[in-house]
């Protein structure tokens, strides 16, 4: 069993970035600006029986935000569960937090999702989120949290060890965030 990087309320929390170019800004735009209709006959037609009938119950009305992850972080992504936090990043702020619904393996749903370039599309991971936000919190705010050192730009999909996950979770006020409206 692997060790857990659960924070104090038993979440994982990721930092993630998602921002950084004209494809991850226009992905943004398709799956984080505005939410998906999982049930459309193109996208549902690359998805399992499981995973549909996990985002149907993480997501009863049909519809969710979605971002992913490529292979090289199979292994992080394997660990993400309901609940978990994930932090999107670009433009040195975290400019969205976002609590993780389903976690699935799909690299045809990813493809449908985003319509990238044949030669760019990477992404095996997907992940619905049952609460986003977007925010604009600068890095110097994360900086300042204990275990977090000035300069980090918080490259690659990164999973916090539990002390730092409890000092994203504390610090930023992330389950107060995520629940207003």
């Amino acid at each position: 069993m692997p060790i857990s990087a659960a924070g104090v309320d038993g979440a994982r929390v990721v930092i993630q970035p998602s921002f950084g170019n004209r494809h991850a800004r226009r992905h943004w735009a398709d799956t984080l600006d505005t939410c998906v209709d999982f049930h459309a006959p193109r996208l549902a037609g690359a998805l399992t029986e499981q995973q549909r009938a996990a985002l149907d119950e993480q997501h009863p009305a049909g519809s969710a935000w979605f971002w992913g992850a490529s292979d090289k972080h199979d292994k992080r992504a394997d660990l993400l569960t309901a609940g978990d936090v994930v932090l999107l990043t670009g433009q040195k702020h975290v400019l969205a937090i976002g609590e993780v619904g389903h976690c699935f393996r799909n690299h045809e749903f990813a493809r449908r999702l985003w319509r990238p370039d044949p030669t760019r599309c990477l992404w095996s991971n997907v992940y619905s989120f049952r609460a986003l936000r977007h925010t604009r919190i600068p890095y110097e705010q994360v900086w300042a949290l204990p275990g977090f050192n000035p300069g980090d730009n918080f490259m690659g999909l990164r999973l916090l060890s539990p002390d730092k996950a409890a000092a994203v979770l504390a610090g930023l006020d992330v389950r107060r965030r995520l629940r207003e409206r």
